[in-house]
């Protein structure tokens, strides 16, 4: 029999990886959001009651960087189940090793003010264009170092990595 609470950690090894532990409570209604993801299953219904359409927004975020779990519940009442969601980890660890050059820049893009992020963000939007691009080959026509346009990336609520490729954000549509 499984116990009610798994023990999961998110080992962190890329440094680039900061950038979106940070920005996940960044405000807050995301890190209030973490906190009753960590204790509760929540549905969408409950996070856009208790937290409006921030909290909505900042859960669409948390699938994206996945660090949340899924299962569908059956509420009394209702003929359909609903999707609820967890905070899928309960301990981060960092195990990491950077040049300070690195470390600096993926803190400065996690700290960047949302109106030069936006720009950014919507210069790497426009080169992936709908179908996508090859990592490297956006970094290079950006004339960006790899680990900037990762941690850009990981910041962004609308682009997001599928193996080699940076993508156009799509949230689950049954969520």
């Amino acid at each position: 029999m499984l116990s009610a609470s798994v023990h999961r950690i998110k080992v962190v090894n890329d440094v680039s990886d900061l950038v979106s532990i940070l920005r996940a409570v960044d405000s807050p209604v995301k890190l209030k959001l973490v906190q009753r993801l960590g204790e509760s299953w929540l549905t969408g219904e409950d996070i856009e009651r208790e937290f409006g359409q921030e909290g909505l927004k900042a859960l669409s975020f948390f699938e994206k960087l996945r660090l949340i779990d899924t299962r569908w519940v059956a509420r009394e009442g209702r003929k359909q189940p609903e999707k609820s969601y967890h905070f899928y980890y309960s301990t981060i660890n960092v195990n990491t090793t950077s040049p300070l050059a690195e470390v600096s820049e993926v803190l400065a893009i996690a700290m960047m003010s949302p109106r030069e992020y936006a720009k950014i963000e919507q210069k790497i939007y426009d080169a992936v264009g709908p179908e996508g691009r090859f990592f490297s080959d956006v970094a290079e026509e950006l004339g960006m170092s790899p680990t900037r346009l990762k941690g850009l990336v990981k910041r962004s609520e609308k682009l997001e990595y599928r193996g080699h490729r940076i993508e156009r954000f799509q949230a689950d549509a049954s969520a």
